[in-house]
């Protein structure tokens, strides 16, 4: 479904066909092989995550984004140069899609000195300013506000062409950072995409103690944006409606929400064991294991074949593996050594008439 509104203060609704299913081969097989690789990429990370961290390794959170790691992808695979990213703490497929080192992730999981973070801050607070993905605000909903200042500031110095994309859960969007940042960007109407999953459950909140609409994408017309809804375990309608939402705010129309509905196929954090959800939600379609089923489509479409796939696996395994020993023998930053300056005024510090 989409929702459209155009120009302030008068507002259309148009309906579309919805995304197609994964039923039919896609048009881009190297794109869905490429989403696919990111996909699989962030599993077996996490999951490398998750057991370093049960093992006492990793000090602070661990958060996986095992359920959504479809539309993550898509969310990073169609930014260009000069576009900015702002993911949050269950996008490690997109910010891998996006561009970020798999030894960034790694060495600022272990707390490595040679880390984005230096070993400074939580293992989710990383982010790559210079190459416009944003350092992730826990705070729910302020990724938004950061990314409408981000997005103006651009414009006020004359940039052209460029879009910005952020994540949210559908949790989030009941915060008043959201409401304000949702607002102040359909005003101003800057290119932004605001992608929130529906993973049904904030923490253990479940959608019927979060919000009162329907469905999260008939707030779009009211806030003055174009409303797209996707199955987010079917890739290939990830792919599809995420691509054109970019389009469509590099076009100039308004701002685009976008609402994936997933079921969270972990615990909020590998603290949680995720006991409040029921069984019989477990059974929905929207709880299916998008890896599984991206997996299931190329084989039964002859994209790849099982030898393949393994190897793929394998390549993967071996990759993360070698980023894991590499950040274990770093050393972490040394407090009678750490200066604490900001990273961002370095080079103000070091060469003041710079």
């Amino acid at each position: 479904m989409l929702q459209a509104a155009a120009g302030k203060g008068k507002s259309t609704t148009k309906k579309t066909a919805p995304a197609r299913s994964t039923s039919s081969k896609p048009k881009v097989h190297d794109r869905y092989l490429e989403a696919f690789r990111w996909m699989l990429l962030s599993r077996i990370l996490e999951e490398k995550l998750a057991s370093l961290y049960r093992g006492g390794m990793i000090v602070g959170g661990v958060y996986l984004g095992k359920g959504q790691e479809a539309v993550s992808a898509a969310c990073g695979m169609f930014l260009q140069k000069g576009d900015v990213f702002g993911p949050l703490i269950r996008d490690q497929a997109g910010r891998s899609a996006f561009g970020e080192p798999l030894i960034d992730v790694v060495r600022t999981y272990l707390g490595s000195v040679k880390g984005p973070m230096r070993g400074r801050d939580g293992n989710i607070h990383r982010g790559r300013p210079q190459e416009n993905q944003l350092a992730m605000i826990s705070h729910l909903g302020a990724m938004i506000p950061v990314m409408v200042g981000k997005l103006m500031a651009k414009r006020m110095k004359g940039e052209k062409g460029f879009v910005g994309l952020t994540t949210l859960g559908e949790g989030g969007m009941q915060t008043g950072a959201s409401h304000e940042g949702l607002n102040i960007a359909a005003v101003e109407q800057v290119p932004l995409v605001v992608v929130v999953t529906n993973n049904h459950w904030a923490y253990s909140t479940p959608n019927e103690r979060e919000f009162a609409c329907a469905n999260l994408v008939d707030r779009a017309i009211g806030y003055g944006y174009e409303g797209h809804t996707i199955d987010g375990t079917d890739l290939n309608a990830c792919l599809e409606v995420v691509e054109t939402a970019v389009k469509r705010a590099r076009a100039g129309r308004p701002p685009q929400l976008v609402v994936a509905e997933v079921l969270r196929l972990a615990g909020h954090g590998e603290h949680d064991d995720a006991s409040y959800v029921p069984p019989e939600m477990k059974s929905q379609p929207f709880a299916q294991d998008p890896v599984a089923r991206t997996e299931k489509f190329i084989l039964e479409n002859g994209l790849l074949d099982a030898n393949a796939l393994q190897q793929m696996r394998a390549e993967i395994s071996r990759q993360v593996d070698e980023a894991v020993s590499m950040a274990q023998q770093e050393d972490a930053p040394h407090a009678r050594e750490e200066d604490w300056r900001g990273l961002s005024t370095s080079p103000l510090i070091d060469n003041p008439s710079a």
